[in-house]
This record gives C-alpha cells, sequence and structure tokens, in this order.
C-alpha cells in the first residue's frame, strides 16, 4: 500500500504584518493545519513582533504535527526583522518527518 502524502498549502503573506494582521495570520495558519505549508515572504515590507510570533508558534506547531511548515523567498524586510528580534530563520522550518 502506498503512503498517504499529506496534501500541501502556500501562504502568500501580506506587506504589512503588524498587530491588526496577526489575527488574521492566526486565523489562516489554524485552517490549514494538518496540511504540509509553504509561507511566501517575499512582499514583506513591515512585520511587527507579534506576526512573528504566530509565526513561531505556527512552525512549532506544524513540527509537533509533523508536517512541514517553510518560509520562502524572504524578503529583506523579513529577514532584517527576524535577526533584529534574534530569531534564526531556520526556526521558522519544519520538515515533515
Amino acid at each position: 500500500m502506498a503512503a498517504k502524502k499529506a496534501a500541501s498549502g502556500s501562504l502568500k503573506l501580506p506587506s504589512v504584518l503588524d498587530l491588526n494582521e496577526a489575527t488574521a495570520l492566526h486565523g489562516k495558519l489554524m485552517s490549514m493545519r494538518g496540511s504540509n505549508v509553504v509561507i511566501d515572504a517575499s512582499g514583506v515590507e513591515r512585520m511587527g513582533v507579534q506576526c512573528v510570533q504566530v509565526l513561531a508558534a505556527g512552525a512549532k506547531t506544524w513540527k509537533a504535527d509533523k508536517k512541514s511548515f517553510l518560509v520562502e523567498k524572504a524578503s529583506d524586510a523579513f529577514e532584517k526583522t527576524m535577526q533584529l528580534i534574534g530569531i534564526n530563520l531556520d526556526t521558522l522550518i519544519a520538515k515533515e518527518i
């Protein structure tokens, strides 16, 4: 019997990830729970710590669920914000186990 492959989903982050967007981001991620997720961060121009927390919690949840949670095409603003906060981008990557 062939192994069942988990469905995948993708999520393109908006240009501004501020406090107002944190709740919406959480809802979008939770609607994708149970599937492998690819986050497109190429368009991020500004990001607040609340959304970083949502993404970090998502990565931890996906890892616990044994699903992949990948951040791809991170913009300079996304990478610089992560660096300023002290979070390694690899923290936001959970590979399917």
